[in-house]
């Protein structure tokens, strides 16, 4: 026969084990405590486990204290809460597990998504740029959180993932792709520390995502038309959009590696730029841009509008002496009325030359634009004579600049 409340809670119950039905028992000492105890068959053998102490006070009692607590870390259970801890339990035994470790485990669960997040951060960023470190857990908080920030990582699953992304799935698909990246993160670093059982479903999450829509390529002005556009900038006013576009188009280099630059990168004598790995965004990676004559000429022009014996000052600083913006670099071109985007003249360079330079190695333009060489014996090969080789390309690059080259199709038609 089944437990009863005013059974178990008399005053009068006698020392002894009483028996509720599937393998729950209260036991009572001689001394009158009272606890739970849930007898089952683990691996064929007949074993006790302790569920806690008999709550005897009454709910009004009681008030809402513990009342947010789980049911496997409550010290004190009433006759409901035991019979279905006991019923956990059970399944467990019958399921072949064993419920100590169980029970060891809900006593200290595993963490939260978001927590496992900060978690991940702690002990990877040291590896990572500050921007890169920065965007980790800004982008997690923002695209990821609204859905499984609260979840316990060992409870997320593929459908999970994907119901996160779905609202930058198609909006924005590169940022889509990195916060897919860093929520299997956070999931692969939540396996390793044993919070849950199985890896990041990465395949799983592909499969009910489906892919991202390609981004276009960014649009590049015709490597014939930009001699006549380099002396149309340096005809202008020499604004710090301008100056900072002119050393973009004669260096190839990302807009942000050129707003982030500072002096004391830049070696004239030596006609080198060093960007040290943290302004690298793609590969992390120290590089040097060789400085050509173009690149060299526009530098003068922005020594005069800047503080080149500041240490550490930027070359183009804005007025409250930070990076500038990538608008407004861009918005040269915008203004103008053209087509294209700064970050164009990247692919601009590289028809250049496939087209004109077919002698040199495609590695070696590879190498200019700061891309990773793959191939390991071409980049042993890179360490040695890629930085001559690449001086030479950028020096004929900057004579194609600076020569008296026309448009082929006029600028003024592109405008329109």
């Amino acid at each position: 026969m089944a437990l009863t409340v005013k059974q178990i809670t008399s005053p009068n119950l006698k020392p002894g084990r009483y028996a509720d039905g599937g393998g729950l028992y209260l036991l009572v000492k001689p001394t009158g405590a009272r606890s739970w105890v849930l007898r089952v068959q683990v691996a064929g053998q007949r074993r006790d486990y302790g569920l806690g102490a008999l709550e005897t006070a009454t709910l009004s009692e009681r008030g809402n204290m513990g009342d947010d607590l789980a049911l496997e870390k409550k010290a004190r259970l009433t006759l409901a809460e035991a019979r279905e801890l006991s019923t956990r339990y059970r399944n467990v035994a019958k399921a072949g597990g064993d419920p100590v470790a169980e029970r060891r485990k809900d006593r200290n669960p595993p963490p939260t998504f978001r927590d496992a997040a900060i978690a991940t951060h702690a002990a990877q960023s040291h590896a990572w740029a500050q921007r890169t470190a920065d965007a980790f857990l800004k982008s997690l908080e923002t695209h990821a959180y609204p859905v499984l920030g609260n979840r316990r990582v060992d409870t997320i699953e593929a459908s999970d993932v994907a119901a996160a992304l779905a609202p930058i799935w198609t909006a924005k698909p590169d940022m889509a792709k990195k916060t897919r990246q860093r929520i299997a993160a956070v999931l692969d670093y939540s396996h390793a520390k044993k919070w849950r059982a199985t890896e990041a479903p990465r395949a799983s999450v592909r499969a009910l995502t489906g892919k991202t829509k390609k981004g276009g390529n960014f649009p590049a002005m015709p490597y014939a038309d930009v001699p006549a556009y380099f002396r149309d900038l340096m005809n202008g006013t020499p604004t710090k959009g301008r100056l900072g576009l002119m050393l973009v188009i004669a260096t190839v280099a990302r807009s942000i590696e050129v707003r982030e630059a500072r002096w004391s990168h830049v070696v004239i004598d030596k006609k080198d730029w060093n960007r040290p790995a943290e302004l690298m965004r793609k590969n992390n990676e120290a590089h040097t841009v060789t400085l050509n004559d173009a690149a060299l000429s526009v530098l003068e022009l922005i020594a005069e509008i800047s503080t080149p014996d500041a240490p550490g000052s930027l070359l183009l600083a804005n007025g409250k002496g930070g990076a500038l913006s990538d608008m407004t670099i861009s918005k040269v071109m915008r203004d103008a009325g053209l087509p294209f985007v700064p970050h164009g003249f990247r692919s601009s360079f590289r028809d250049w030359a496939a087209e004109q330079h077919p002698d040199i190695p495609d590695p070696v333009a590879e190498a200019a634009l700061s891309h990773s060489v793959p191939d390991a014996v071409v980049r042993a090969y890179k360490r040695t004579n890629f930085v001559q080789m690449r001086r030479t390309l950028l020096d004929h690059w900057s004579a194609f600049l600076l020569s008296d080259r026309t448009n082929v199709i006029q600028l003024a038609d592109r405008r329109a």
